[in-house]
């Protein structure tokens, strides 16, 4: 169950419940990979609640105008764990 940030939050920066899992996949993904984080701080000590805790601060967001399809993206993450 997430507690913080609360849902509430979460789907007032992002449309949907499918987008908000979809996004903190990805940048959970992205945090494993050793991308830099975006907080000074963080309540979560996991990769997604720290995924959330970004998306919740509004420093992740859906970029509208990404034309990249998610098999496509699922392609390149696999091409580029090879």
């Amino acid at each position: 169950m997430i507690i913080y940030p609360s849902i509430d939050k979460l789907l007032d920066r992002v449309d949907s419940r499918y987008s908000l899992a979809v996004l903190a996949a990805k940048r959970a993904h992205e945090l494993e990979l050793g991308d830099p984080k975006m907080l000074p701080k963080y309540e979560s000590p996991k990769p997604v609640g720290k995924a959330l805790e970004e998306i919740a601060a509004g420093e992740v967001k859906i970029d509208p105008k990404s034309e990249l399809l998610e098999r496509d993206a699922e392609k390149l993450d696999h091409e580029q764990n090879l």
